[in-house]
């Protein structure tokens, strides 16, 4: 489970983040373009937009459930 104290500082306030665990697999980038980016250097992922419809929630969703990392987190606000 990721741990909401070792957010990388890119995340965008809210519900979702990812955490030092990243290892910029890419699968949440892939999984949920529309909220996740990498960083410019490639060093790991973050969330740059949190979920607005349903669709984008679920894609979230997805994308921490299969993270192989658990580096995603959803601290429920």
């Amino acid at each position: 489970m990721a741990d909401k104290t070792k957010k990388h500082p890119e995340n965008v306030p809210g519900k979702y983040y990812t955490d030092e665990n990243c290892t910029a697999c890419q699968l949440c980038v892939s999984t949920a373009p529309d909220n996740f980016k990498m960083t410019d250097d490639g060093d790991h992922a973050y969330v740059y937009k949190q979920p607005e419809t349903p669709e984008e929630e679920e894609a979230c969703k997805e994308a921490m459930e299969g993270c192989p990392d658990e580096a995603i987190g959803d601290d429920g606000e």
